[in-house]
């Protein structure tokens, strides 16, 4: 398990640099597993250097891409969200964090519901928005342009990925089981962080 300060989703890519001795030995170990994966789950508090953090119990699995080792045995590494997953008991953090972890059921993206067609591109359109404003504030943010996957139910995962929230907007959104209910927060809470952005936009004193 790796915990960090933010919320990997899946469908989602994850870049590394792995540095930390418990973590440098855990890149070793998946690097030699035939799955090359492995758990993240968020900080909910503390410090991804050193332990005495407060974890999440839901994650989402990281599956190895990319890995290059360094002279020194650090690690870069490129992974992608896969599943999530439920921490069902942590383990002992030597020679790194472990937990006994189950998957947790996707659903079906509904087909043919016009529902979750009117919320994908409502959703879309919010998360756009948020971006260009962030963008315009010059703020880094993924571009306003960005190409989504044709897949309705994998856009719909980059778009969390992409939105411009905190970690813990991130979390709630990854816990979210419905993929309409899901879409419904994620527009509600990207037209929030856009009216933020906006006022900001304007400046001090301005309505």
């Amino acid at each position: 398990m790796f915990p960090l300060q933010t919320v990997l989703v899946p469908h989602a890519p994850l870049s590394l640099h792995v540095f930390e001795p418990r973590y440098c030995a855990l890149m070793d170990d998946v690097l030699a597993a035939p799955d090359q994966a492995f758990g993240v789950v968020l900080i909910e508090r503390g410090s991804e250097v050193g332990g005495a953090d407060q974890r999440s119990a839901l994650g989402t699995v990281a599956a190895i891409a990319e890995a290059m080792a360094t002279e020194d045995g650090r690690w870069g590494v490129v992974a992608l969200g896969r599943e999530r997953i439920d921490v069902v008991e942590w383990l002992d953090d030597d020679p790194y964090p472990q937990a006994w972890v189950a998957e947790r059921t996707e659903p079906a993206w509904p087909d043919g519901v016009a529902a979750a067609v009117d919320l994908l591109v409502t959703a879309e359109r919010a998360v756009r928005w948020a971006l260009g404003l962030k963008g315009a504030l010059g703020e880094p943010a993924a571009p306003a342009t960005i190409e989504l996957d044709p897949r309705p139910a994998v856009a719909a995962w980059q778009l969390v990925h992409v939105a411009p929230l905190t970690a813990y907007d991130r979390q709630s959104l990854l816990g979210v089981d419905d993929p309409i209910d899901r879409l419904r927060l994620l527009r509600d809470l990207a037209d929030e962080e856009s009216a933020v952005l906006a006022q900001r936009r304007r400046g001090p004193g301005s309505t």
